[in-house]
């Protein structure tokens, strides 16, 4: 039974299906999920009884049937850069051209578009080198202090961790930016389909993105 006094985090890692409430509640549960429910609550979301009722009508299983927080870390890390890390360079290639067609098209009529269009090139560019720098450094020392865990590489890896999850501080907020200048993602009503397949890719990026931080933030960064 979740209660609103659980952390906002503890509940995504018992209920993975609850990341879809927070998310459309604007609630933070990668970043920001080391806070009760009760205190996460605000303005833009729905009262905590309301949340509350929903996110206990979920059942208790991963959208892919999978409970992930219970993997060791070596198959954790193999399940984060299959699913996230491989994708990701592709989904941006793919995603790009019709974010500089609309900017272009688009943009001066709708001046948001030209900062979304900024914003998710800097999003790129971090997230490429942030996912390179854990799958060629961090993850390793990772897999090698799980093997062995040592003061001496704890004390090694610690540094890493903690830049990366300012990193991942960094790339929320400019998703949380992204969702405030596109109205939650919701095109206006005479949005040609391209503007409507960028406002779906960037939903479905945030929803990614989100997941995939939590995994790094609260389950496999947590047990170190």
């Amino acid at each position: 039974m979740i209660t609103a006094n659980m952390k906002v985090s503890d509940i995504v890692k018992q209920l993975p299906k609850a990341a879809d409430i927070f998310r459309k509640n604007r609630i933070d549960f990668c970043c920001g999920g080391d806070i009760s429910l009760s205190e996460a609550i605000h303005e833009k979301s729905a009262p905590i009884e309301t949340l509350l009722e929903e996110i206990n009508q979920l059942d208790n299983e991963s959208s892919d049937g999978l409970d992930v927080q219970y993997l060791d870390n070596r198959s954790l890390i193999n399940y984060i850069q299959n699913k996230y890390h491989k994708p990701l360079e592709e989904e941006f290639r793919s995603l790009m051209p019709y974010i500089t067609k609309v900017a272009k098209v688009h943009g001066e009529r709708h001046p948001h578009l030209i900062e979304m269009k900024t914003l998710v090139m800097k999003l790129r560019d971090e997230l490429i080198e942030h996912t390179k720098d854990e799958d060629d450094t961090v993850f390793p020392l990772i897999i090698e202090y799980s093997d062995n865990p040592t003061e001496e590489l704890r004390a090694q890896l610690q540094p890493h961790i903690d830049e990366l999850e300012s990193e991942h501080d960094g790339a929320g907020g400019m998703l949380k930016r992204l969702r405030e200048i596109t109205n939650d993602f919701t095109p206006p009503m005479d949005a040609c389909g391209t503007y409507r397949v960028v406002y779906q890719r960037l939903a479905m990026l945030e929803r990614e993105t989100f997941q995939h931080v939590h995994l790094e933030n609260n389950v496999l960064f947590e047990r170190l």
